[in-house]
């Protein structure tokens, strides 16, 4: 499964470039089909926010033969984000390639003592689970906590997420206001939020600002091989680049 994970987290970025895309050119207000997914991947080197890419790795897994479940997180409201939670051999792991973080293995659930993965000036640290049996993942950013969320552990149907996912369709919505990439490597990482670009290898982390939208397409284009005139559109549609996606 740690093959299958890595793999998953390397070819399919997190990125909102195709929610935008396919919003406003097809008037998509929910999860692309399996085969629209896939053609994505492969022809314009997309991928998807965490709807979509925990619900299509999830079809996956259970399809391969694991048991593989689809669970709510709570953020600034409840269940606004997606993982999975898959049983091998009487162990629980988190499985989570929709974060836009450097989980490219399963994280185990089981834990006595916190799990941290370090990537640049990110940690992620994963708690044990509370009595409740929820696990709790925390972002922190230069020292300072930045973002989180707290997994409902329940199985879910991802029809029971429809409400939450038509929600961030809306005008004020993050990712209608946000860009964000964020393409995983062995042992690296490239994420361009908004007009920064953040590079980071091991602990040690690089970023800078581009000066235009041309530049920023045109960076988008040539470091994650996303089609520019594509790029250029949902810039557009964007309209200002002013959201915060750890906000």
């Amino acid at each position: 499964m740690t093959e299958l994970v890595a793999a998953q987290l390397y070819r399919a970025p997190f990125e909102n470039v195709s929610k935008v895309y396919y919003q406003h050119h097809q008037g998509l207000r929910g999860l692309p089909s399996l085969e629209q997914y896939l053609d994505g991947i492969e022809q314009h080197h997309f991928g998807g926010t965490c709807y979509v890419n925990n619900f299509h790795l999830n079809g996956l897994l259970n399809h391969l033969g694991y048991a593989a479940h689809l669970c709510g997180a709570d953020m600034n409201r409840p269940d606004v984000h997606l993982v999975n939670i898959v049983q091998v051999e009487g162990r629980e792991y988190l499985v989570d390639v929709g974060y836009g973080a450097p989980f490219d293995r399963p994280l185990p659930r089981d834990l006595t003592d916190a799990y941290v993965i370090t990537c640049g000036r990110d940690q992620y640290i994963l708690q044990p689970r509370d009595e409740r049996g929820r696990s709790r993942l925390d972002l922190v950013r230069n020292g300072q906590h930045k973002h989180g969320y707290d997994i409902n552990p329940t199985p879910r149907h991802i029809d029971e997420f429809q409400g939450v996912i038509q929600h961030s369709y809306r005008a004020e919505a993050t990712f209608m206001n946000t860009l964000l990439i964020a393409r995983f490597f062995p042992r690296r990482s490239l994420v361009v939020h908004n007009f920064t670009v953040i590079e980071a290898e091991g602990t040690h982390a690089t970023s800078r600002v581009l000066a235009s939208d041309a530049e920023l397409a045109a960076f988008v284009a040539q470091q994650m091989e996303m089609p520019r005139d594509i790029v250029q559109d949902v810039i557009a549609h964007l309209g200002g680049l002013h959201g915060d996606a750890w906000g």
